[in-house]
């Protein structure tokens, strides 16, 4: 029998800024103690491709199952490693730093190919405003 495959894929979506995010305008992450944090991985992966990678690519690539993984292995290796990866329900992109602490809104295409927008951009500001875009929040990073 197969195991059930979750995704963290959305579709016509925008996920705006958490409603504590402190940030005021889209900030770059930085490096903390000279090593990439998940926010900065996210970041090079999307400020440098947008609508290029799925939430789900993202998600894995940034996890330390995706980081692990040796730079040559082989597309059956990375296959497996994602299914194992994918065969418990994961963190979406609603959790992701870049909308809780660096202000930067999450668009997901119909094809759920994904892209960041700074939170006082005028792109964001449309899709905020779009009522054909689902909107969702990201998670607030302390509780209510």
């Amino acid at each position: 029998m197969a195991k059930v495959q979750h995704s963290t894929n959305c579709f016509n979506t925008l996920i705006r800024v958490a409603e504590d995010c402190p940030a005021q305008h889209g900030e770059e992450p930085q490096l903390r103690g000279g090593q990439p944090t998940v926010a900065v991985l996210q970041y090079r992966m999307l400020s440098g491709a947008p609508y290029r990678h799925t939430s789900d690519d993202v998600v894995f690539a940034t996890s330390s199952a995706g980081r692990a993984l040796d730079p040559k292995a082989t597309k059956k290796e990375r296959k497996a490693a994602r299914e194992t990866f994918f065969s418990r329900g994961q963190a979406c992109m609603r959790a992701s730093p870049l909308g809780k602490r660096f202000g930067w809104g999450v668009h997901a295409d119909a094809d759920g190919r994904i892209a960041i927008y700074a939170v006082d951009s005028k792109r964001y500001q449309a899709l905020a405003g779009d009522p054909e875009v689902a909107q969702t929040r990201a998670m607030r990073s302390k509780r209510g």
